[in-house]
This record gives C-alpha cells, structure tokens and sequence, in this order.
C-alpha cells in the first residue's frame, strides 16, 4: 500500500493569504512559503501585519469562508483515494481549514494551529514540529510504506525529498529553478498518472 502526501494550499485549494491580501487589500500579505524559505520568518511577518491593520481571526475566516477548492481537486482527490491513502501536510492552520476540508470531503490533515486571544486577535502560532512534513514521510516509511509526495513550495522541498517519489505541482518559476531533480506538473490528470507509473510494486 502506497501513501500519497499532499500539500494543500496552491495544490488543492487556493493561497488562503493571498486571498486574504486581496480581500483588505494589503498587498503585503501576498507573500508565501513560493517567495519566503523561512517558514517562520514568513508567519512573524504576517502576525505583525494583522496587528498593525487590527484584523482578527475572524476576518481571515470570512474570506476563507467564500473560498473553495481548485477547480478539478475534488475529482483528483476522489481518484487517487480509490487505490491510495492520502494525507494532507500542511503549514496552514486547524482554526482556518475547517471549511476547506468539508468541500474535499474530508481528507486526513496534518497542520498546526493558532493561539488566539477572547478579543479574536491572533497572538501566536505553534507548529505540530519542526519540518513536520519530513518527518511524517519518515515516519509513515518507518511503518513500511511507500510514500509518494506532491507540492508547490519551497517548504514542500523536504517532504519531497524524502518521499520515495516527489513531485512539483504548479510551483512558481524560482522553485522549479531551485529544485529541477523534481518533475514538475501542472494537470491533475498528469499528476495522477505520476503517481500510479511511481508505484513500486514491491510494497
């Protein structure tokens, strides 16, 4: 049996912060984990941002709440589910992706979560652990599992790694760049078929 990893913002849903910057129109707030390496000097930006503007958690949920999946996610996710078990191993937040999940019926995620004060204001984050991508990969391969891997961004470069097999999926121009040993996909249908012809028959 074999495990597919999956990213989630940018390979099955849309960027919740761009959205976001979109939205309240700070433009400051486009930047992701396709632009910034660190992912925690990424989220210290962001938390300072919110409190400068005075946006809650709630006015993140508003616009994650219009949102929905890629065009194409659900059917995707409804194929490879048939003859894989899939994870989610995201560096979004439980307190964002509730709504998000229920559109792609359900699937397994792996994030972390927010501390947010009475008043709705986000004080904080905590991370599952760090680098926890790669470590649910060792993990799961620690279980005898074959592990497949898919992401855009550059804090998808380590699952993808240490997967049996990664791929890239719609990442932006500098990763693709950075991390040409990944093939790159833009189709579902081809990522799809990446990862059946990927399958070691030996697991």
């Amino acid at each position: 049996m074999a495990i597919i990893c999956l990213d989630l913002e940018g390979v099955l849903v849309p960027e919740i912060w761009i959205n976001v910057a979109e939205r309240t129109g700070i433009e400051a707030l486009r930047a992701t984990t396709r632009d910034e390496p660190d992912y925690n000097v990424l989220m210290k930006n962001r938390l300072k941002i919110l409190d400068e503007h005075g946006l809650k958690l709630q006015d993140i949920q508003a616009v994650i709440a219009e949102m929905g999946p890629l065009e194409g996610a659900g059917d995707f996710l409804d194929a490879i589910r048939q003859d894989f078990q899939v994870i989610i191993l995201s560096d979004t937040f439980y307190e964002f992706a509730h709504p998000l999940m229920k559109q792609l019926a359900w699937p397994t995620l792996f994030c972390h979560r927010l501390e947010v004060d009475d008043q709705g204001k986000v004080r904080d984050y905590v991370l599952r652990m760090s680098d926890h991508k790669r470590q649910a990969v060792i993990a799961l391969k620690h279980l005898k599992f074959q592990v497949l891997a898919a992401g855009d961004s550059y804090n998808d470069t380590s699952m993808l790694k240490e997967a049996h097999a990664g791929f890239l999926f719609r990442a932006p121009e500098n990763v693709i760049k950075e991390f040409p040993q990944f093939s790159q996909f833009v189709d579902f249908k081809a990522l799809e078929t990446a990862f059946r012809e990927a399958v070691d028959s030996k697991f």
